[in-house]
């Protein structure tokens, strides 16, 4: 029964399954955003939000099922190395001895026999005496191929699962025009977003520099949602958005002034008594024939009608006011200019480890060399001996057809004197 288990692990047919299913699985994690809040899919998948999170198709990536299927592709690409290693090791081994063992297959007169020998010698085969029979073999290193890909999607599928689970990750939001510094150093600049594009359809893009401690900049680049971007062990994904107000603030006594961005509730004074009370930042207004307003307090896009809502606070009375972009209001010699609300992205930068990305870069080029043996250097044994040669190896067509023709002419002597 064990044994039975065993094979089924290690057979092809599981391992094509995994790789299909991991691959659904990336498909959905490159598709879906991930790792918003569950109020951004019920807003964005009506009517599928339901299935979608109940799948963790907002966190693929972290989901059981995935971790699942990559640690089951990992112990089926284990168990099929472990297999193929001892027989390749063998496999290499005993080629020399094999090959003494195969009986001649094409006749060829002495002169045709010395004309193989130097062509073989003449491309570097590498020449075994092994009884009667001369051994000719090159790119042994072509048996180990199959089992040097097997290992790169192995060392694949564990470095880039280090890729996936071992970077930090952190949210911040950005002004546009500010930069953030890094723990390391390294400074991540906005220089502009947008919630809408010209044509007013909702974008979310933002364009970003990236300078690292050693002075090296990537950038400006435009990222936006499933479109990041990735620099020296960085990759800056576009996360979230938001709308801040601004306000720019005068002493008419200094004529000194300043310019804040108002994201919370704050008070702007200078005596800490006489003042403003920036309350909230609405995305527009619905004006009634009577004058009255009912304020919009949610939108998916940009704010088209923004409007400020305040507290002036003079003299210990508090009085609520409602100022639009453009508009001053003045308290205790001091003038609050509301400015046009600014727009801002929230940033999800991911580093990973240096390391993870070298292995994961070796893991590709073994991959290739892997292949590149497969394919390309092909095990090839020629057995002569002084009546004729036998051709042996995995594929041993196209040799077969090569010394064919080379040889036809001394072929063709020995089968006029047989």
């Amino acid at each position: 029964m064990l044994k039975k288990v065993l094979k089924f692990l290690r057979s092809m047919a599981f391992g094509m399954v995994l790789l299909v299913l991991i691959l659904i699985c990336s498909l959905a994690g490159s598709l879906i955003a991930q790792g918003n809040d569950p109020s951004w899919y019920v807003q964005t998948y009506p009517g599928w939000h339901g299935p979608l999170l109940a799948l963790g198709l907002d966190d693929v990536f972290n989901s059981w099922y995935f971790i699942t299927l990559l640690v089951l592709l990992c112990l089926n690409l284990v168990l099929c190395s472990l297999v193929r290693i001892r027989r390749v090791v063998k496999a290499a081994k005993n080629a020399p001895a094999n090959a003494a063992k195969l009986e001649t297959q094409v006749h060829l007169t002495p002169a045709g026999a010395e004309q193989l020998r130097i062509h073989l010698e003449g491309r570097h085969y590498k020449k075994t005496e092994c009884g009667e029979a001369t051994i000719y073999t090159k790119n042994s290193l072509g048996w180990y191929g199959s089992f040097l890909t097997h290992l790169a999607i192995l060392l694949t599928v564990l470095f880039g699962a280090a890729a996936i689970y071992l970077p930090t990750v952190t949210d911040q939001t950005c002004m546009p025009g500010q930069a953030l510094t890094m723990a390391d150093g390294t400074a991540i600049g906005v220089e502009s977003f947008h919630i809408e594009n010209e044509t007013g359809e909702l974008d979310y893009a933002s364009v970003i520099t990236v300078t690292l401690p050693d002075g090296r900049t990537g950038g400006p680049e435009r990222i936006s949602v499933n479109h990041p971007y990735a620099f020296g062990g960085y990759k800056i994904y576009q996360q979230t958005y938001g709308t801040a107000g601004a306000v720019t603030v005068r002493n008419t006594a200094t004529g000194g002034e300043d310019s804040f961005t108002l994201d919370s509730m704050c008070f702007l004074s200078l005596d800490g008594t006489n003042g403003v009370w920036f309350e909230a930042l609405y995305p527009g207004y619905i004006r009634d024939e009577n004058g009255n307003f009912t304020l919009i307090t949610q939108t998916s896009g940009a704010y088209e009608d923004p409007v400020y809502q305040i507290l002036l606070a003079s003299d210990g009375v508090y009085t609520p006011v409602m100022v639009f972009p453009g508009e001053t209001v003045s308290v205790a010699g001091v003038d609050f200019t509301f400015d046009d609300p600014v727009e801002y992205p929230g940033l999800r930068i991911k580093r990973t480890p240096t390391l993870v990305n070298a292995l994961l870069c070796a893991a590709f080029v073994l991959m290739i060399a892997g292949l590149w043996f497969c394919f390309f250097q092909t095990p090839v044994i020629v057995t002569v001996r002084e009546d004729g040669y036998a051709v042996g190896g995995p594929k041993p067509q196209g040799l077969e057809l090569e010394l064919s023709a080379l040889l036809e002419t001394e072929i063709r002597k020995e089968d006029e004197q047989c």
